[in-house]
């Protein structure tokens, strides 16, 4: 099957679809969604990418990240795509979205209009190897410390909505 990714405008306004591989080669924004699944500790769920992976393999990220498929919610989204990681389901809830773009050094760019959601489970997670090479709880006063000291290991999009990540789930 290949893999649609939906076009939108600076608004989130579905402007059209292409090829997943194609898009990121263009560098076109299209809708993504991440996830961020909490214990009951409040310590984050971190993936480390499969080895495997066309772009940012090996590196640490939020517990899961993908595209909505046209036609698809972005919280349906979401919890398919936790289920189909991490094995995991729970309730989610959103949280907010940001915009950002990364080049990557095979050429590849992310150019996502990207929409956050929460999760808590203390469920263990059983990972997909085909997309997971690993995973591990971390606390996310240690998460912030540890991404500016060793910047190289973690995913950009991470990176960028990491601060606000920690603003929403202290309010709570």
């Amino acid at each position: 099957m290949i893999e649609q990714v939906i076009l939108v405008d600076r608004s989130d306004t579905a402007i059209g679809q292409m090829e997943k591989m194609e898009a990121h080669e263009k560098g076109l924004l299209h809708r993504a969604f991440s996830v961020f699944i909490f214990n009951s500790k409040r310590e984050l769920l971190l993936q480390q990418r499969a080895a495997h992976k066309y772009h940012s393999a090996g590196l640490w990220t939020n517990t899961c990240c993908s595209h909505p498929r046209p036609g698809e919610l972005n919280e349906a989204a979401a919890m398919r795509r936790l289920s189909e990681e991490m094995g995991m389901e729970c309730a989610l809830s959103y949280g907010f979205n940001f915009t950002y773009k990364a080049t990557f050094n095979d050429g590849l760019i992310e150019h996502e209009l990207d929409h956050v959601f929460f999760g808590i489970s203390d469920d263990s997670p059983v990972i997909n190897t085909e997309e997971v090479e690993s995973y591990k709880y971390v606390d996310l006063d240690f998460l912030l410390e540890d991404v500016q000291r060793n910047p190289d290991k973690y995913t950009p999009w991470l990176k960028i909505c990491l601060e606000r990540v920690i603003e929403v789930v202290k309010v709570d």
